[in-house]
């Protein structure tokens, strides 16, 4: 993958945007709030709004305040117990919020806003080590010590659906009419009418300093997928938080919503296929070795291996949902082998490109996945390998899902969690503290779901058993 150099965007400076700029755009009258946000848990930014003016003269090298339980509530944001970081015992005291001041940007379809992310520390600036951001950061400075660098590139797909948020969450999200109504993978016509939402996203998104290459229809009725240039791992993980959110907004302004869960109907789920890659610190790539089969250097043959001993066990940081699970099914294009091959879509791990382009395609994550912890997992499950010494097996050259001999994915987010639980690896490479996090975080989970009554129970349960 080529390295391609920022741009301005369509509306403005594309990301960074200098503070020195910042406060111009503040003094003229064009900015008045920044967003300092980061990523929660569930993949979300949150975080708060303040003075543009208070965030130039004060917040922009201080930083702000925010409640230690943001990183320690379900997805209804409700206090829940077993996290060591944040509970009543503890007084849920606050995180400070450091702006990133390089992936500070302008966000054009909110009128007069920036928006900068944020690193978390405790008041004595130690860094929150269950935060998504710092979990990635650790991978990537080990990485680091090897001399490399990782690329990165995330394809996010969602549903469009005629009603707005707040009349599907009154109507129970029954009902919703997609955005199509039949297959519209590439089709071009069909996907059309929802071309006035998808044209503001990428402008918008173009504007908010991030590099729009195609979008296409899917198969499900509604689908899309909206791809954006990769970049160094951080930096794509950062630009699909914004996007995702932004996505929504935007949605939300046309009088529609879109979701991203992995599996919304029956029908083909929403995916998050991953692409990463290697290159060391005078650029060249580390992955590509054309005297070798598959054109496969040694050091990418034992990454791949790595993936794949540790997929299983990792699965909780690319499938973090009760709903994460649906998505795999066999013949639905998600993966449910544990296996690797070349081009081969029926695979979890998927090599393609060639020479510079190399990389090894993820695709176990879907639309609901938090990017920081499954590109981190990703690169702790390859670092696994070439530290051992791994030897990947032959690839699949026919249908995974068929395949025997391989080891499957886990079906459930117990049996992820389970699995997680039991990691060496895992516990090597983000810590007994940052397992035992997650783990609560799932087992939150499954208690819900287990304790909700379904519509399916209803309908099968009512009048029949």
């Amino acid at each position: 993958m080529v390295r391609r150099e920022s741009t301005e965007g369509a509306d403005g400076p594309a990301a960074p945007l200098p503070l020195a700029a910042l406060d111009q755009l503040v003094g003229i009258g064009e900015v008045d709030t920044v967003i300092v946000a980061f990523t929660d848990m569930q993949g979300r930014l949150v975080g708060k709004r303040v003075s543009a003016r208070l965030f130039v003269d004060e917040v922009a090298a201080h930083g702000a305040e925010c409640c230690a339980y943001l990183l320690a509530v379900d997805v209804e944001m409700n206090t829940v117990a077993g996290y060591a970081m944040s509970s009543w015992d503890t007084g849920y005291g606050d995180m400070v919020m450091t702006p990133d001041l390089s992936t500070l940007r302008l966000v054009p379809w909110l009128p007069g806003t920036a928006l900068v992310i944020a690193d978390l520390a405790w008041g004595d600036g130690t860094a929150v080590a269950a935060a998504p951001r710092a979990i990635l950061r650790r991978q990537l400075d080990r990485l680091a010590g090897r001399g490399w660098v990782a690329d990165v590139a995330t394809e996010l797909e969602f549903l469009v659906f005629d009603q707005p948020y707040r009349q599907a969450w009154a109507d129970g999200y029954r009902g919703l009419t997609p955005a199509s109504d039949y297959n519209i993978d590439y089709a071009v016509l069909a996907s059309s009418r929802m071309e006035p939402l998808l044209h503001d996203i990428r402008q918008g998104m173009v504007g908010a300093g991030l590099h729009f290459e195609a979008v296409k229809g899917e198969c499900n009725r509604g689908q899309q997928e909206i791809g954006f240039r990769y970049g160094e791992a951080l930096i794509t993980c950062d630009n699909h938080a914004i996007y995702k959110n932004g996505a929504k907004e935007i949605a939300d302004q046309h009088g529609k919503s879109v979701t991203f869960m992995a599996k919304y109907d029956e029908r083909e789920g929403n995916s998050c296929h991953i692409h990463l890659s290697l290159r060391d610190r005078d650029g060249s790539a580390v992955f590509p070795d054309a005297a070798r089969p598959h054109g496969m250097s040694e050091t990418f043959g034992c990454f791949v291996a790595g993936l794949l001993a540790t997929l299983r066990e990792l699965t909780l940081f690319h499938a973090p949902n009760i709903n994460s699970y649906k998505r795999f099914a066999d013949g639905s294009f998600a993966p449910t082998a544990v296996a690797w091959g070349l081009d081969n879509r029926t695979c979890a791990l998927r090599v393609v490109g060639h020479g510079r382009n190399t990389r090894v395609e993820c695709r176990v994550p879907g639309g609901d996945v938090n990017p920081y912890l499954s590109v981190a997992a990703l690169i702790a499950g390859g670092l696994y390998g070439v530290e051992k010494g791994l030897r990947p097996p032959e690839p699949c050259a026919g249908n995974a899902y068929e395949a025997t001999g391989v080891r499957r994915l886990p079906v459930t987010l117990a049996e992820a969690a389970a699995l997680f639980e039991a990691s060496t690896p895992a516990r090597e490479a983000f810590g007994d503290d940052v397992v035992a996090h997650y783990l609560n975080n799932a087992r939150v989970e499954v208690a819900a779901f287990n304790a909700a009554v379904t519509d399916w129970e209803r309908v099968r349960g009512f009048e029949r058993l």
